[in-house]
């Protein structure tokens, strides 16, 4: 029987929450920390040098015997450099315990060993992390012992933006003034700060370690780059929601209370569609807090999967013919006040501020489709976005029949006077109660879903930060948001002008909404004729953030500037390249070394059994048969193996940039692909004992 665990003992115990900070700083340290944090200003080293000798013996009271300031590069994932906290020996060789305010605020990693897109050389080595005190520090607690943990922004020595923190931050301070500007033209003049609130579902699958270690395309690029599909996948739909395995549950509950003790409020989790498929979910936090506690997930999913001898994979697609795996990016706007503005109230209709909302992220979604679709943008998420279990490659909003028919209302009369009711569900059993519905279904299918009172942006790729969404979800609506308040803020008559602008740009950008399926084949027709754009690959969608348009947003709202954007777009253009080639050269050598040559040792087994079958005067006809098959499919593999060798040799004398990562598209990609299909097919024939690595069904039920 396992241990009780009372979740809020041991909620946030690994963290340096305001409760801990307000009982071990000086009144007057904690006011001028309070007051940084909340009008956005910088720390003196006297308060810094105070609060960090405080979190200092906190972290060493935990265990702590290093600290590390924690960012996001833009490899997607963290990055830490540790420190001990100690001082030079003194003259009897004794060390002391130091920690001091310049070393909680600012850090020194190398900012040319990290994707940079050009803003910095080799030889320009030098860049500074700035500690996010609105984001609480915290210990890990892991194989290397205990780590106090700082979350930081990344910089380059001159100042530019290295990584995904610090323009996220400059994201929420913009939507925050805009949205300030929005509620004053309703009156609201108390209104002082509005906060992104993000809440991200991941998705993951398990697999068995022993088996992940016999798979070189697990181990180099992430997901299976051959296999044939099991006898069954998920047709049943019987893994959905289905018992959790037994392995898995005890994997869940130690993920939990980890993620519990650094104060990640995880509260769902569940079998996916997919066997072998998860997913955890947390309630909601501030965007930037909400980012690093979806990389601390992450990580310890990766960590506690290895203790329980399996790996965590959060590739897109690992395996092909069942889901991938995404993450959904829920996203809100809430006031100082508690006031949620995606919330419609009882009767939307007459919710004046809701629906000059609502239209206004219209507005943004339409305006920005492509560059929100690059935000989603991966090498992964290629194989997913557009398939069976993932929102097409194609921007639309499903708002469901409440708001659409307020909307409706609008477009066709300028003024809306109803609402739609929810009504009753009757359960036709006396044993259960009748229960009162939502006024609108749900639609899987959307990638961007109003759901209640958030939108849940869908194509989010699961090991990718849900930072470059955030970013772009806050600077588009920004801007409509701006052009919102400036037109209502002078208009004579305030009601008027509100129907007006509800009505006007409800018509205007009517065309981003969908509430139909967009999984059809219907579908990207109908996109097609409403002009909507179908960004099929990172490749495309990565050219729209060279846009002026994009350019000038950024600059506008100081999120990005035209080099940092620049930079982002080379280092996507870098990134597909070197994960297709990756994955190209892992396929040259699984296919060379493993397959190959063991179906060549299989063809003369089956060539000895067509000799002594003979011998014996028996017709040896399905022998016959099957060594030409597989010899057929041998040939086959090796002249796609030879044409795959010579993409990868032309592709390596091409510039860099966006004419390689369409090479790699168009070319190397397709030439991959016809290397996997013969070697697929000779899987399904192939005795087990022969073949040289775990198939899907080893993997996927195995676990």
């Amino acid at each position: 029987m396992s241990e009780k665990v009372n979740v809020p003992d041991i909620f946030a115990e690994d963290v340096f929450t305001d409760a801990v900070m307000k009982q071990r700083l000086p009144k007057s340290t904690y006011k001028a920390f309070k007051k940084a944090t909340s009008d956005g200003l910088d720390l003196d080293l006297e308060t810094a040098d105070i609060i960090a000798n405080e979190i200092k013996e906190w972290a060493i009271e935990k265990g702590a015997t290093h600290f590390a300031h924690l960012f996001q590069p833009l490899t997607g994932f963290t990055a830490e450099k540790q420190d001990a906290f100690i001082t030079a020996p003194d003259a009897e060789g004794k060390v002391l315990n130091a920690f001091s305010g310049k070393e909680l605020v600012k850090g020194e990693p190398d900012g040319s060993s990290f994707p940079s897109g050009g803003l910095r050389a080799t030889f320009e080595a030098r860049g500074y992390t700035v500690w996010d005190i609105t984001s609480p520090v915290f210990v890990r607690h892991d194989a290397a012992g205990t780590t106090l943990l700082i979350p930081t922004a990344f910089y380059s020595y001159n100042g530019e933006a290295l990584d995904q923190k610090a323009p996220l931050l400059r994201s929420m301070q913009t939507i925050s003034d805009a949205s300030i500007k929005l509620l004053q033209a309703f009156g609201k003049s108390d209104v002082t700060r509005v906060t992104p609130s993000v809440g991200p579902e991941q998705e993951y699958f398990l697999v068995d370690g022993k088996k992940f270690l016999e798979r070189k395309d697990l181990i180099y690029a992430g997901r299976t780059l051959f296999g044939a599909a099991a006898p069954k996948g998920q047709e049943l739909d019987d893994h959905y929601f289905g018992t959790i395995r037994q392995r898995v549950a005890g994997f869940m509950k130690n993920v939990n209370e980890d993620l519990w003790k650094v104060g990640i409020t995880a509260k769902t989790q569940h079998n996916e569609v997919a066997p072998a498929q998860h997913e955890i979910a947390p309630i909601y936090d501030d965007a930037n807090v909400a980012v690093d506690h979806n990389q601390v997930v992450m990580q310890t999913l990766k960590r506690v999967a290895c203790q329980h001898g399996m790996k965590a994979l959060l590739h897109e697609k690992p395996f092909a013919g069942v889901n991938g795996s995404g993450k959904h990016n829920n996203w809100s706007l809430v006031t100082n006040k508690g006031e949620n503005l995606l919330e419609p109230g009882d009767t939307p209709h007459a919710n004046k501020q809701f629906l000059v909302v609502l239209v206004s992220i219209l507005k943004a979604v339409d305006t920005y489709a492509g560059l929100l679709r690059a935000s989603a943008a991966d090498p992964g998420n290629d194989h997913r976005l557009g398939a069976n279990e993932a929102p097409p490659a194609i921007i639309s909003v499903f708002l469901g029949s409440q708001l659409d028919d307020v909307l409706k209302q609008y477009i066709a009369r300028g003024k809306a006077e109803t609402s739609i009711e929810g009504g009753i569900l009757t359960t036709g059993s006396a044993a259960l109660k009748d229960i009162s519905k939502d006024a609108t279904d749900r639609n899987r299918t959307s990638p961007f879903a109003f759901t209640g009172n958030k939108f849940e942006f869908r194509m989010v790729g699961s090991r990718d930060s849900i930072a470059g969404p955030n970013i772009v979800l806050n600077t588009i609506v920004a801007e409509s948001f701006e052009a919102a308040a400036e037109r209502l803020s002078g208009a004579t008559d305030f009601d008027q002008a509100v129907d007006a602008l509800i009505s006007e740009w409800a018509k205007a950008h009517q065309r981003i909404i969908f509430n139909g399926d967009g999984y059809s084949d219907e579908w990207v027709k109908e996109a097609e004729k409403r002009g909507l754009p179908n960004l099929k690959n990172m490749v495309e969608a990565t050219e729209v953030m060279g846009s002026q348009e994009v350019i000038d947003l950024y600059t506008k709202y100081g999120v990005l500037t035209p080099a940092e954007l620049k930079a982002r777009e080379e280092v996507r253009y870098e990134n597909y390249t070197k994960v297709i080639n990756i994955e190209a050269l892992t396929m040259i050598e699984m296919a060379s070394k493993q397959y190959i040559p063991a179906v060549i040792k299989y063809t003369k087994t089956l060539a000895d059994t067509v000799n002594a079958v003979k011998a014996a005067g028996v017709e040896a006809t399905v022998q016959i048969a099957t060594l030409a098959k597989v010899s057929a499919l041998l040939v086959t593999a090796q002249d796609a193996l030879t044409k795959l060798e010579s993409a990868i040799a032309e592709a390596s004398l091409l510039e860099e940039g966006v004419v390689t990562a369409k090479f790699f598209h168009d070319t190397v990609f397709p030439a991959m692909n016809d290397l996997r299909d013969p070697i697929d097919a000779l899987e399904v024939i192939v005795d087990k004992a022969a073949w040289p690595v775990p198939a899907y069904g080893d993997l996927l039920f195995e676990v």
